[in-house]
């Protein structure tokens, strides 16, 4: 009797664990969340340094609205039509390629089965997302009509997928 009360008992106990390698929704959010914070999204990509120089009309167009929110300064060389763009202080605070904020994701819309790939068993997660930590320009409508990737990030239905593999330990975001 005391045997199968214990049986029963640890049975209970290790049916409510759940392990970090399981293929749940909660393992996929906590895994993807551990990763974003080190992954800022930003405006420009790798290959945009500053002091930038362009004469594209509609990126300049794009960029004055970031001098007009005071994130980067302009000067003109209407010689060779050249717009030279420079970062402010806040500018510099944005980093080198101007982020805007960090994502949290909120929800897995939605997963591949698990299968193996690459050596290891992998799925691709589906992810709905709400940046954090946006500067005050970001939030501009102005900067966010310029930056139509900003605006749709920012409204808070955005969604983005990630590829996750798992490992001994649990899922993570390979390299």
């Amino acid at each position: 009797m005391k045997k199968t009360i214990l049986i029963a008992a640890c049975l209970l106990l290790f049916a409510g664990c759940k392990s970090l390698t399981d293929p749940t929704p909660e393992n996929y959010l906590a895994t993807i969340n551990k990763y974003l914070p080190d992954h800022a999204d930003c405006l420009l990509d790798s290959n945009t340094s500053f002091p930038y120089a362009t004469s594209d009309t509609a990126k300049i167009k794009q960029l004055d609205t970031l001098v007009a929110s005071q994130v980067l300064e302009a000067g003109r060389d209407l010689s060779i039509h050249v717009s030279r763009y420079t970062q402010t202080a806040t500018g510099k605070a944005a980093g080198a390629h101007l982020c805007y904020g960090f994502r949290v994701a909120t929800a897995v819309v939605s997963n591949t089965p698990p299968a193996p790939a690459n050596g290891f068993t992998e799925t691709k997660v589906t992810y709905q997302y709400k940046l954090h930590d946006m500067p005050m320009w970001a939030k501009s409508a102005e900067v966010q009509a310029a930056f139509p990737t900003l605006a749709h990030e920012a409204s808070g239905n955005a969604t983005d997928t990630i590829t996750l593999a798992l490992d001994r330990i649990g899922w993570s975001v390979p390299n």
